[in-house]
């Protein structure tokens, strides 16, 4: 994360915007709370943010308090933050822990940044499998120790893939593999020295076999059984067993179609990684429908920039990926976008991989051996070469998502326009004259939601230079105007588009519609995301539709000036109870949401929401208790019934 530049007013955005990945705030009357160590220890590993003490939580907002003694408090997280018994790094510097004064209180300002893949993890205490944590969108949570484990092997200076292997040799690998590379490395430089070795010098060059110094052992690395391997080797306990490649093409834009052409391992190739590159790529190739361009000799060149940015982003997805981790490489080519995901974790924080410049390789070997047949780059320009490709073609900014549990890194290639006409009209048709009204940003969240079937504050901030305050501000003002609903928790809230139903009756999904798990169920049910919500739209309330009776009169907001008597609109338009009640119906379609979630969605206090809205919707059996026997369990949760909205 980059950090953000703190000020008095940055803070004050920060409060009225709330909690989110990024933002942290703690009351710290009591001294340094204990869980502030949590979270530092989750903002290193994960994405970095800032921490502010001296802000206390009062329901739904946030109040500046301050501190009782503020440079003492300052002195007190640089002694524990140097404490080894508190936690395993320091991650502040001299600036990164400041004292701002917000609103006549003085409250300390701390910028915690993403540490690098040598350091983590950092975690909490003397013990990392009992310490560790991450950030998510349910807040900070507790590593387990498969990830813990991944994390230290990620900050071994020996790479993974040059690891020899025992009782492995030349005859573990496919000669056919070997020798297709050998055809295309010869083909693209017919001159170099490495072709004058024979087949086991060849293959020493490249780093799939190799000589130990210490031992003077001979044998087959990671690197080579990976690339050239058999299958049956590959699959051997002592090999690459996890090794899963996996292409899926979808020709329907119906989500629940099969694939119709699919690339996986099933006995008749080899299934290690130079095979698949070759069948994949060249998938990729056929269905891209650019035209061709002539080079400087004037003969037609059949590849364009967009064809090296799709190769650019395969390899990388093949060199980054933890192989020993869960779900292997899946590549899915759709109509309207192409998906890459691959198993582990960024090694650069995504600010640093949209800047480009700084290379790190999970996997080196593999990155030279794909450098020396014309994929991939080793200085960091690969995601300049991805974005400049879809520049040419003027589609949608390609998005990188960094997933946990199980730790995956997506590359969205999104293959329609900014703005693609199609879209412009659906929400044209469904809005009516409203829509015509919105500005820049907010056509442009409309749209993003209604093509990637969702939109968040980041995915916009790919999109346009608009500032992240503003663009929060954007997408409020869209779920207050009932353009867009939200959906999830804050610190991973996104949002899809609401309104009325379609009148020219297209259907009512996403150009990008996930298709389920690419790499199978979470290993922990309880890693399990929620079942996703209808897609059922909600009708907006008529003009004066509001609910004025004193039943359904929510003044948690605040936003009721008892003085006069009359509704102050200036900071959120009044809501009808009919509208709230629609939008608590669409929440609750087909899951079970608890009060505090809800209440997060809709920005309300979670006391009234129950008072005003679910209890009079249980009553007129609209919702349904997960207990309906115990109706105040600590879990209690609410779902619409069937028909409902």
């Amino acid at each position: 994360m980059t950090a953000p530049l703190l000020s008095p007013d940055a803070i004050l955005a920060a409060l009225a915007l709330g909690e989110d990945e990024d933002w942290e705030f703690k009351s710290a009357r009591g001294g340094i709370p204990g869980s502030l160590w949590e979270t530092v220890s989750a903002m290193a590993n994960t994405r970095g943010g800032v921490v502010v003490l001296g802000v206390v939580q009062r329901g739904d907002s946030f109040e500046v308090q301050g501190l009782p003694d503020p440079r003492r408090a300052r002195q007190q997280v640089f002694d524990l933050a140097n404490s080894r018994d508190k936690i395993s790094l320091n991650p502040f510097g001299p600036d990164d822990v400041r004292l701002i004064e917000v609103s006549g209180e003085l409250v300390l300002a701390l910028t915690v940044h993403r540490v690098g893949r040598r350091q983590r993890p950092v975690y909490v205490g003397p013990n990392p499998l009992t310490g560790t944590y991450r950030r998510g969108g349910e807040g900070d949570y507790r590593c387990n120790d498969f990830e813990i484990g991944r994390m230290f092997a990620d900050r071994d200076e020996d790479a993974g893939d040059t690891r020899l292997l025992e009782h492995f040799g030349p005859d573990d690998l496919d000669p056919e593999s070997v020798q297709q590379y050998r055809n295309r490395f010869s083909a693209r430089a017919p001159e170099h020295p490495w072709l004058r070795e024979d087949i086991p010098g060849f293959l020493t060059k490249l780093g799939a076999l190799r000589a130990d110094r210490a031992t003077g052992q001979f044998g087959l690395t990671v690197a080579g059984l990976i690339m050239f391997g058999r299958a049956q080797s590959l699959r051997d306990p002592g090999g690459s067993p996890r090794l899963h490649l996996d292409y899926r093409e979808y020709d329907d834009p119906d989500p629940r179609s099969r694939w119709t052409d699919r690339v996986v391992w099933d006995g008749t190739w080899e299934g290690n990684l130079f095979q698949f590159y070759q069948r994949a790529l060249g998938k990729l190739y056929r269905s891209l429908k650019v035209p061709f361009q002539l080079g400087t000799d004037g003969y037609r060149r059949d590849e364009t920039v967009t064809h090296e940015a799709l190769r650019e982003a395969l390899v990388n997805a093949l060199i980054h990926a933890d192989h020993g981790g869960q779900g292997g490489v899946v590549v899915e080519k759709h109509l309207d976008h192409i998906e890459i995901s691959n198993p582990g974790t960024l090694l650069v924080d995504l600010d640093q991989l949209w800047r480009g410049g700084l290379s790190e390789c999970r996997n080196p070997t593999l990155q030279t051996m794909f450098l020396l047949v014309g994929g991939g780059e080793k200085a960091g320009s690969g995601i300049d070469k991805i974005l400049q490709g879809w520049r040419a073609q003027h589609w949608r900014h390609p998005s990188v998502e960094e997933r946990h549990r199980p730790d995956r890194v997506v590359l969205t290639l999104p293959t329609v326009s900014l703005l693609p006409p199609d879209a412009l009209e659906r929400l044209r048709a469904r809005f009516g004259d409203p829509f015509d009204s919105l500005g820049r940003d907010e056509v442009l969240a409309l749209v993003t939601a209604q093509v990637e079937g969702q939109v968040s504050n980041g995915r916009l901030q790919q999109l346009t230079d608009t500032h992240p305050r503003e663009l929060t501000q954007v997408l409020r003002a869209l779920v207050e105007r009932s353009f867009l609903l939200p959906d999830g928790r804050t610190m991973a809230r996104t949002y899809r588009v609401a309104g009325r139903p379609d009148p020219q009756g297209w259907e009512q999904v996403p150009l990008f519609q996930r298709r389920g798990p690419p790499f199978g169920e979470p290993s922990d049910p309880s890693m399990a995301p929620h079942p996703p919500a209808s897609d059922l739209v909600t009708p907006l309330p008529a003009a004066g539709d509001s609910d004025t009776s004193s039943g359904n009169l929510d003044t948690s907001s605040g936003n009721l000036d008892t003085s006069s008597g009359n509704l102050d609109t200036s900071s959120e338009p009044w809501r009808s109870a009919q509208h709230t009640r629609a939008l608590i119906l669409e929440l609750c379609q087909g899951r079970f949401l608890t009060t505090s979630e809800i209440a997060s969605s809709l920005d309300r206090h979670h006391q009234s929401l129950r008072r005003r809205h679910l209890n009079p919707l249980v009553q007129q059996g609209r919702l349904e208790l997960r207990y309906p026997d115990r109706p105040n369990h600590k879990d209690q949760a609410y779902r619409a019934r069937e028909g409902e909205p």
